[in-house]
């Protein structure tokens, strides 16, 4: 490989001693020093410096010999110059070891990997100065084994400090030796509310809005899934056909042959086994152990009142062309029975499928195996969950008439609609003081699961107050956890803490 070599040496008739700080002119000897520097054309460049070896004049000093250092080019057992090291390490701050090295190769800049990692460690971080409004959220190092949290000054958009953990006692510290903290965002954690009240009794408490929306949305799942046989009923009655015709499909509980499912008995059999088990005193562990099951297939048994909230999506069967098939029977009866004529048509509106489903289908209207018009699919728990959360002038007019289905469904459905858009309001107009009313309105209905929601609201009340009233979020500690994922990933989960450190806290 081509390579710039450019010699030079020092007119200096004296040098300064290290150690003492006197200077020399007394030469001792001469030798030829190698250091890189910046490329050129895209080609490397050294510089061979010819280096003199002064002798100390000072008695009493420890350095009998010294070699001269020449200002802004050299430094003691350095082998880059001033310039190529902060480019390098600017290039290993946005690609760590291996990466950063085969880009400066290709940019005429020979390094190590190992080098890389090294200037990247030695580059020092920025200070975080003064914070007023701190975010915090913990990320995995190793998913559901190892964590680490986050610290954010939420006024200057940038990450502060990473702590090992996810416990209250690093941040309780942190918080400790930073008093002029007034503002904590946080996720519903117990552990960093327990932290902020212990060590900044002074700052406000914010829970985040998006966390509150997400916890009521499971909260909602919950209830939609024990409620689902309504909805199946209240579905089955409005779409019913004229006339009776024998099913083209076996139901859900059953198989192809018309037996029982082996899937269905199994989950019924254990969540029996479970709750047989927990009524004489078994812990989660032991009946896990006893069982052969997975811990939290056992807590899900064991927090699951009824078998068939369990058996709901295992028994919805439903298929890709289930939305589309009132589509191809108009079609077909207006006399296109090319299927994949049809099969184009479908795919232009989204459907995903291949052509042999459509050819299936198109088979029996041909063969007269189905002959009135499909009703509409029944809605999955999880698409009547997202018409409830949705905001009622977002919702399409054929998932409007579907959540009118839903609240017609049971009192407790209409209900839970009217609790949700109770609570969105709160939200997007910043009334968190009418908390408490919503919460009453909630216990005077029996919903278990969103009186499960408001009792724990009611435990972190001032921080969900704060998080329904106040203008801060943790939306930018959430952007820098997307981020460290990134960054994460980049390093193949070889990397230590403090090097994923060092990168997070780096700004490029």
């Amino acid at each position: 490989m081509d390579v710039h070599v450019l010699r030079a040496r020092s007119r200096r008739h004296t040098a300064r001693c290290p150690r003492c700080g006197n200077r020399s002119g007394r030469i001792h000897g001469r030798y030829e020093r190698r250091v890189g520097d910046a490329p050129l054309g895209g080609l490397p460049v050294v510089i061979v410096l010819l280096i003199r070896r002064f002798k100390c004049l000072t008695a009493d000093c420890p350095a009998v010999t010294f070699a001269e250092q020449i200002p802004g080019l050299t430094r003691p057992h350095a082998r880059h110059t001033p310039v190529l090291r902060d480019l390098l390490a600017r290039v290993a701050q946005g690609l760590a070891g291996r990466p950063g090295a085969r880009l400066a190769r290709r940019l005429g800049m020979s390094v190590a990997k190992d080098t890389m990692l090294r200037l990247l460690r030695a580059s020092p971080p920025e200070e975080a100065g003064t914070v007023r409004v701190l975010g915090i959220d913990e990320f995995a190092l190793l998913k559901g084994n190892t964590y680490a949290t986050l610290l954010v000054d939420l006024e200057t958009r940038r990450p502060i400090d990473v702590l090992p953990g996810r416990e209250a006692a690093p941040v309780a510290r942190w918080l400790a030796d930073h008093p002029e903290v007034q503002i904590v965002c946080r996720d519903r954690a117990s552990a960093y509310a327990e932290a902020a009240k212990q060590a900044a009794p002074q700052a406000v408490q914010v829970a985040d809005a998006w966390h509150l929306w997400n916890n009521l949305a499971k909260a909602v799942e919950k209830t939609v899934t024990g409620h689902y046989g309504c909805i199946r009923a209240v579905h089955a009655a409005v779409h019913q056909p004229a006339k009776a015709q024998p099913p083209t499909e076996p139901d859900g509980m059953l198989d192809v042959r018309g037996r029982p499912r082996r899937i269905v008995a199994t989950i019924r059999e254990r969540h029996r086994a479970v709750h047989e088990l927990l009524a004489q005193g078994r812990s989660l562990r032991g009946i896990s152990r006893d069982l052969d099951l997975d811990y939290y297939s056992v807590r899900r048994y064991a927090r699951t009142a009824n078998a068939d909230e369990l058996l709901v999506k295992v028994t919805q069967r439903q298929t890709l062309l289930d939305d589309y098939k009132p589509y191809i029977y108009q079609r077909f009866v207006q006399g296109c029975r090319n299927a994949s004529q049809l099969h184009r048509e479908v795919r232009e509106q989204g459907f995903p499928g291949d052509r042999s489903v459509v050819n299936s289908y198109v088979r029996l209207l041909k063969q007269g195996s189905i002959t009135t018009p499909p009703s509409p699919a029944l809605p999955k728990p999880r698409r009547a969950l997202r018409w409830i959360m949705t905001r009622p002038e977002h919702l399409r007019p054929e998932e409007a008439v579907g959540l009118k289905e839903v609240r017609e469904a049971c009192p407790e459905l209409n209900a839970t609609v009217d609790h949700v858009r109770g609570f969105g309001s709160l939200m997007h107009e910043r009334r968190g003081e009418d908390l408490e009313g919503w919460i009453d309105q909630v216990r005077a209905h029996d919903l278990p699961a969103l009186q499960q929601f408001a009792g724990g609201l009611l435990r972190d009340r001032d921080a969900v107050v704060a998080g329904l009233s106040s203008t801060w979020s943790s939306g930018q500690v959430e952007g820098q956890v997307t981020r460290v994922k990134l960054l994460k990933r980049a390093g193949y989960g070889r990397a230590k803490l403090d090097l994923l450190r060092t990168r997070i806290l780096l700004r490029n």
